[in-house]
């Protein structure tokens, strides 16, 4: 069984929307405008892309990072591997011919499904939207946040506001930094 592991940049109040700059959102690009870089800090990205096996997206995501991160040298291990479009609207003719193999997902049977092959770990970037379902649905095996010392107020949230059991985590891996950035690392108890 293959592992699911959500990534994100994440503020205190839980919002993970338009962390790079991406266009519509009040503070978007807080990640590097509000605190120091230290590359330190980013380490568990390099291990992520070294570690996962594949990609996982929903549509707004997968159309954000598509036609920038194909081009992007810091992501050439991502490049190569295949990514997976969660998406019931997505359509084929929509897909870069530039960023390798991607198949689109009609709905969460097929990832639980694809949970179930052989294979390394598969990562989750971005895609609130996608988080929220794959969350509500037991889905997430673990999660790397790494938190900013922020409070944005509104903005999409990485986890849903279901009405739900409560869902148990356990803390594998930890961190703080210097510019205020923790990182946490989360098992799903299951």
């Amino acid at each position: 069984m293959r592992t699911l592991i959500s990534t994100a940049f994440i503020s205190l109040d839980g919002v993970v929307e338009a962390p790079g700059g991406e266009p519509g959102y009040r503070n978007s690009g807080w990640t590097f405008k509000a605190v120091d870089f230290l590359p330190e800090a980013y380490d568990i990205k390099g291990r992520e892309q070294e570690e996962s096996a594949a990609l996982m997206m929903g549509r707004v995501s997968y159309e954000a990072f598509s036609p920038v991160w194909p081009d992007m040298e810091e992501f050439a291990h991502y490049n190569a591997l295949p990514k997976y479009v969660v998406s019931t609207t997505l359509t084929e003719d929509k897909l870069v011919p530039n960023w390798g193999e991607t198949t689109i997902l009609r709905s969460l049977d097929e990832v639980a499904a694809l949970k179930e092959t052989e294979g390394g770990p598969i990562i989750v970037h971005g895609s609130a939207s996608l988080n929220h379902a794959l969350s509500d649905a037991g889905l997430i095996d673990r999660y790397h946040l790494l938190v900013f010392p922020l409070l944005l107020g509104a903005g999409k949230r990485l986890f849903s506001g279901a009405d739900k059991d409560t869902q148990k985590l356990k803390l594998v891996e930890h961190a703080a930094y210097g510019n205020g950035l923790q990182l946490n690392v989360f098992d799903v108890v299951r």
